[in-house]
């Protein structure tokens, strides 16, 4: 069976040896204050930065979740409100819980075709402490490319550019020096067992979180920092998440290979059902359409048809969410998953729905 639901998604094959090796090496059982631990965090954040291009002066931490990262960062980044451009599910979200914890929190809706004005769009006031974008909507299949999130960064001021890249970081190249704050889940193009976050902060966010010094809450961005300084968490960590992780970013090419590989396979299943009669991209507009998610749409009794047919040739396709749920299906094109699979995947939908 070859899972195309974008999340969680398929894993590496190799995490079943370095899952048998976590157990033979003892890290099960590690003691997370030890020098052993301090040494695989060490590890980690260089194997991510190297990998991921992450500048050096960025600090990294990990977290259980991207939920929880929205969590962080309103306790700890936005005294006052935020500001959330959203087009997708997941987006919304983001806002929704925001507001929950700070109500004066501002949220700005548009289309799924939409590439937003940044020049015209109402930004935040000097009250704002964050302004939040998704990168890649998983819900919609969408995503907001490099030149749209520097000119929003341009305009800012004062506040934190802040970035859910659950869908896209490990998978697409990103400039992370056009943003403040990044975080991503590892259940996607990490290709490994959800539980484990990894948030990103530049050296302006860290010196706000240190200046802002809240303290209320377990996860605290201020007490994490100070616990990062020395490879350590301030509470007992997903210490396997975190050897996975470690693990995949050692074995994965370079990014660059990476982003180019994805880029051809997306484009060619675009470019196949730009030509197909049954199911066409629930993106239209090729500016905003994501790399890494594939969102196609149809009559709800067709989508549940291909949907059905497909398990029984061993491809399970993620459903649609949200507003498209019922006439949407969804294809993650993860780095986890082998052109095998897409090259069944594409006879399958040439044989039984062209």
């Amino acid at each position: 069976m070859y899972t195309f639901n974008p999340g969680p998604s398929q894993v590496y094959p190799q995490v079943r040896q370095y899952l048998q090796d976590a157990f033979d090496e003892g890290w099960l059982s590690a003691p997370h204050r030890g020098e052993r631990f301090t040494g695989l965090m060490r590890q980690t954040v260089q194997e991510l930065k190297n990998k991921l291009n992450v500048p050096q002066d960025y600090t990294v931490f990990f977290m259980g979740s991207a939920t929880e990262c929205w969590e962080v960062l309103t306790q700890s980044l936005t005294p006052r409100k935020s500001f959330h451009l959203y087009s997708g599910a997941f987006g919304e979200k983001w806002y929704e819980y925001a507001k929950a914890l700070r109500p004066a929190c501002v949220g700005y809706p548009f289309g799924i075709d939409e590439v937003p004005d940044v020049a015209a769009l109402p930004l935040p006031d000097s009250e704002t402490d964050l302004v939040c974008i998704t990168q890649n909507e998983t819900s919609n299949a969408t995503q907001l490319r490099d030149g749209f999130i520097l000119n929003l960064y341009n305009r800012l001021g004062q506040a934190l550019l802040a970035v859910d890249a659950t869908s896209s970081m490990a998978g697409v190249q990103l400039k992370f020096i056009k943003a403040d704050i990044w975080f991503a889940s590892v259940q996607k193009c990490f290709g490994l067992p959800a539980g484990l976050s990894v948030m990103i902060l530049s050296p302006r966010a860290v010196a706000r979180l240190r200046d802002q010094n809240e303290r209320a809450h377990y996860n605290s961005l201020t007490s994490q920092y100070e616990k990062m300084l020395n490879w350590q968490t301030t509470y007992t960590p997903n210490v396997l998440g975190i050897y996975l992780l470690s693990r995949v970013l050692h074995d994965r090419p370079a990014l660059k290979a990476v982003h180019q590989h994805l880029q051809e396979r997306a484009t060619k299943l675009y470019d196949y059902f730009e030509q197909a009669t049954q199911l066409t991209p629930l993106v239209t507009n090729p500016e905003t359409r994501s790399t890494t998610v594939i969102g196609l749409q149809g009559p709800p009794a067709l989508i549940d048809e291909v949907k059905r047919r497909a398990l029984t040739q061993g491809l399970q396709l993620g459903n649609g969410y949200g507003t498209w749920k019922s006439n949407s299906l969804r294809i993650a094109n993860f780095p986890a998953i082998p052109d095998a699979a897409f090259e069944q995947l594409v006879q399958f939908f040439a044989r039984e729905f062209a």
